[in-house]
């Protein structure tokens, strides 16, 4: 929890039963509002999680601002905390166990109806969540993926600087070079008829980085490639980029695979067993691919012997060849 961050002294989330009879001052959204019998209770919500507030008559000018509250409406609170009725806790919330008495009550912002309701369980469609980016990101689902990501990051940068590896931002406007796919072009303004293109990755930085005596180099980088969406293509993406001189393929190696079982092991508390390795020719050999699926059990079978002596001059020609081959899948049970 974070303190003493100018207008408020705690996250909503941060509140709990070793700060009873304190007075915090609480910023953040108004999940939901309920009216029972006189007394107003605000679900108080920002980043770090959700704090019960309860408005009560006794505070007249608190009271009439708090009655005028709906959902989404931006609110500063300042009161004391106090432990929460018997019987009125509410396990699922962290700070279940307290709430918030609310004596001066401050509307930072009014706001519309939200296009959604915010609750986890509700479905909405893509397309509306997207038109209205900024209300979805407010969702607990949304905030808990931006703070993972965050931690990922966080945790590969440590890792990377510990073992000698340099941070360096390289240029995102640059010439077009040819690579894998098509550059975006950024026209010039001060060169008329020239076109600066966004990276599609920082491989020639990195090398200059090599020549240049910086030896351990990694950026969080982001690359650009103007190709059609598919499962694992998309036109902007972030990419761990890693470059090292006076370095072996195998040490190499070890330092991403270190890398990534450690970062389940530490951030998601799950643990990896060692990485299997195959030599590509092998993966090439038994799968025909560079990147197998282990979790399919077929692998190429040879039939030269079966095709060397056909009409099809396609079969027929490889298997004949000394250094040529014809493979095939066996799928069992497959007719």
């Amino acid at each position: 929890n974070v303190t003493g961050t100018g207008m408020r002294s705690h996250y909503c989330g941060g509140i709990n039963e070793s700060h009873i009879d304190q007075e915090v001052t609480l910023c953040g959204w108004v999940h939901r509002r309920r009216d029972h019998g006189g007394v107003i209770f605000l679900d108080l919500r920002d980043r770090d999680g959700m704090s019960q507030v309860v408005v009560d008559p006794d505070t007249p000018e608190s009271f009439a601002l708090a009655e005028k509250v709906r959902s989404e409406f931006v609110i500063k609170v300042t009161g004391r905390v106090r432990r929460r009725p018997a019987g009125t806790e509410n396990n699922n919330m962290p700070t279940g166990q307290v709430e918030l008495l609310g004596k001066n009550v401050e509307i930072l912002n009014a706001a519309a109806t939200p296009p959604f309701p915010l609750d986890e369980h509700v479905d909405v469609g893509e397309d509306v969540r997207l038109r209205y980016r900024f209300v979805d990101l407010r969702r607990p689902e949304m905030i808990n993926r931006l703070r993972f990501r965050s931690r990922v990051t966080s945790y590969i940068r440590n890792f990377l600087d510990s073992r000698g590896f340099m941070d360096v931002e390289t240029p995102i406007l640059t010439r077009a070079t040819p690579e894998g796919a098509r550059d975006y072009l950024v026209p010039s303004r001060t060169h008329e008829g020239s076109f600066f293109a966004l990276p599609q990755s920082p491989q020639l930085f990195k090398q200059l980085l090599m020549v240049s005596g910086v030896d351990r180099y990694y950026q969080i980088a982001k690359c650009f490639r103007d190709e059609d969406l598919r499962a694992d293509r998309q036109p902007e993406f972030t990419q761990v980029d890693i470059e090292a001189s006076f370095i072996d393929e195998e040490t190499l190696m070890e330092l991403n695979e270190d890398m990534v079982r450690s970062l389940f092991k530490d951030v998601l508390e799950v643990s990896l067993p060692e990485f299997p390795r195959m030599p590509h020719s092998e993966a090439m050999r038994r799968y025909g691919s560079d990147k197998p699926d282990l979790r399919i059990p077929l692998e190429l079978v040879d039939v030269n012997d079966l095709v060397e002596n056909v009409d099809f001059k396609v079969f027929a020609g490889p298997a004949k060849d000394p250094k040529g081959r014809v493979a095939a899948l066996r799928v069992p049970g497959g007719g």
